[in-house]
């Protein structure tokens, strides 16, 4: 094995890994969720002001741990099929969704370093919170929930789309009954928009409600819809999960001739 494919191996393994590959993606973990909390804290002046210097020389620490990991995944990609090429490989590799976060939770430290005004790069500061979605490369687990999103893709697509129709029809009906009464509330369907989210959601925050008795009954059994619709795509990511477990623990059935996975 080359030191190409031992270090894309090591990298990559999560799952099968030895004891060192497995205590690298906990320390890996811990650094992700670590960098999260001092993100969240740092937001808090005082804290900012007496340790400032603390949390930015991990920050520090932090970014030259994430650089080395992508530069190395970067470099040793090639030793996977699918990247094949020293530049084309590379490339498709950065190109991935999780190359891309990778590369987020990196840049808003040396954006500052190409001599742009710090004080335009303020909200770039956010990117680091990207360094969240790094979880998934260490938790193999959450790829579960990306193939019952996948199973289930088209039954949630339907049950969207059921949603946003009854969201327009909800806004345009309550337009049309209210407007006379209180046209600088309901104002036009866009701005009736966020009543009906507002209670189709069940949230309710009563800035914008009817006055009318018409109105009143409308929204009632829109309230009560609400209710029921978004359980629909409860129900069914809840019924994913319970497949993909079931398809976990059920061994997969063999031809008692060949040996060979029966579909």
């Amino acid at each position: 094995m080359s030191a190409r494919q031992g270090v894309w191996r090591f990298l990559e393994s999560t799952k099968d890994g030895d004891t060192v590959e497995r205590a690298f993606h906990a320390a890996m973990l811990a650094l992700i969720f670590l960098n999260v909390v001092a993100v969240v804290v740092g937001s808090i002046e005082s804290v900012e002001a007496r340790w400032g210097t603390v949390l930015y020389g991990f920050e520090v620490i932090s970014v030259a741990v994430f650089t080395a990991e992508y530069l190395a995944r970067l470099w040793a990609c090639t030793a996977d099929p699918r990247f094949q090429g020293a530049v084309h490989g590379r490339v498709r590799f950065a190109l991935k969704g999780m190359s891309i976060i990778d590369l987020l939770a990196i840049l808003p430290f040396y954006l500052p370093l190409v001599g742009v005004d710090l004080r335009s790069l303020r909200s770039l500061r956010l990117l680091r919170m990207f360094r969240i979605a790094k979880v998934g490369r260490y938790y193999s687990s959450l790829d579960r929930i990306k193939d019952v999103f996948h199973a289930k893709r088209e039954e949630l697509v339907l049950t969207s789309a059921f949603m946003l129709l009854m969201l327009i029809v909800s806004s345009s009906v309550l337009y049309y009954i209210e407007n006379p009464a209180q046209p600088d509330v309901f104002s036009s369907i866009p701005a009736t928009m966020w009543w009906a989210v507002a209670t189709l959601t069940t949230v309710g925050y009563g800035d914008i409600y009817p006055v009318t008795v018409l109105g009143k009954v409308f929204a009632s059994v829109i309230a009560i819809l609400g209710i029921g619709m978004f359980a629909l795509p409860t129900g069914i990511i809840g019924a994913g999960f319970v497949e993909s477990v079931q398809r976990t623990k059920e061994p997969s059935a063999q031809c008692p001739h060949c040996g060979g996975e029966l579909p």
